[in-house]
């Protein structure tokens, strides 16, 4: 055994995914980082709720369920469409709690600065990420900050955690979907990478492209009201038919979307036509799935659009039973498979 590879050995043997080295495909929150995660972080931690795989954990204290969660964000540029990194640094976090039903409270942030970096730019960041808090109704209580050498970091990374509690009536979980229930889209999908997208490559589009990241508390608020919402999920990195993979092996169900029914706003739709992209694997950030039970889902559809955010929601498909398995219905009539993203359509869009 090399010198390097004593340094890097385990105690104990675990199974590893296939492959030599981290790939980008491994970020791409498709096939890859799932398999890394499910093959390699689960069985080296073992604990039951990071094996649960839920946009955040949820732990129970005094009584109490909390959902905790933590991501990182490495978006480039930093500054894209309608947003920048600080913004979706808050909204992606605030709405992974929200994804478990939960009413966030309180966020931490650790920055990783690159040397070099223009303290106005940091400012207006900063600026950003307070006026999502007061958007989404969180505290930003705590922090850490490192620097690095020039060239490092891209400008700067950012990684927030968060915190909110669990109401006691609200049970919501990936493997909850039942035959029966109804697939919703909250909005129009593929606006996040897209705008991402044009600002990195400098392509411009015919119609505006805006990023969609916002905070979905309110949104996830209304429709829990109205029925019984069984899964939700942030469909950011791998988009929405990656989430939809996630949720059907989850429950051991399948699930059938029509195309036609799900939301894409015109721009979207023709910048990605001419990229040769698929919407429904482009990331969004401020659009979530649903699976509602059947008998409730107009009543969900009916308050999801009554909120701003779900304006343009939608009713795209069913669940039905196992194996485990997406498909599609086509505008042409046919029927075909909807696989997890399998590399890394779009790098560093989150």
């Amino acid at each position: 055994m090399s010198e390097g590879a004593r340094d890097f050995s385990m105690e104990c043997p675990v199974p590893l995914p296939p492959g030599q080295a981290v790939l980008l495909g491994h970020g791409s929150g498709g096939k890859l980082t799932a398999q890394m995660i499910r093959e390699l972080f689960v069985p080296v931690f073992g604990t039951d709720e990071l094996a649960r795989l839920g946009d955040a954990a949820v732990v129970e204290v005094n009584g109490t369920r909390l959902a905790f969660t933590t991501d990182a964000f490495v978006v480039s540029p930093a500054f894209f469409p309608g947003s920048n990194i600080g913004a979706l640094s808050v909204n992606g976090t605030v709405n992974d709690l929200a994804m478990m039903g939960a009413k966030p409270l309180f966020l931490s942030a650790a920055f990783i600065l690159e040397e070099g970096l223009p303290m106005e730019r940091l400012g207006a960041i900063a600026a950003s990420m307070a006026d999502a808090c007061d958007r989404a109704g969180v505290r930003l209580v705590t922090g850490d900050t490192k620097v690095v050498e020039r060239g490092s970091a891209d400008g700067l990374f950012i990684t927030t955690s968060g915190v909110g509690v669990i109401p006691v009536d609200v049970e919501i979980g990936p493997d909850r979907a039942r035959p029966g229930d109804a697939v919703m889209i909250s909005g129009p999908v593929g606006s996040h990478g897209v705008a991402v997208m044009s600002r990195r490559a400098g392509i411009e589009f015919e119609g505006e492209l805006s990023s969609d990241t916002a905070p979905l508390t309110g949104l996830v608020e209304v429709m829990l009201a109205a029925g019984d919402v069984r899964c939700l999920r942030d469909a950011t990195r791998g988009g929405v038919a990656s989430v939809l993979n996630e949720l059907a092996e989850a429950s051991h169900v399948s699930m059938t979307v029509v195309e036609s029914n799900v939301p894409v706003l015109p721009p979207v739709r023709a910048a990605c036509e001419m990229l040769g992209l698929d919407p429904l694997y482009v990331a969004n950030e401020g659009v979530c799935v649903a699976v509602v039970a059947g008998r409730d889902a107009d009543a969900v559809l009916a308050a999801a659009r009554a909120h701003p955010l779900g304006s343009d929601a939608s009713i795209v498909g069913e669940v039905g039973e196992g194996p485990a398995a997406v498909h599609l219905k086509t505008g042409l009539g046919a029927t075909r498979p909807l696989i997890m993203l399998a590399g890394d359509q779009l790098p560093r869009i989150c």
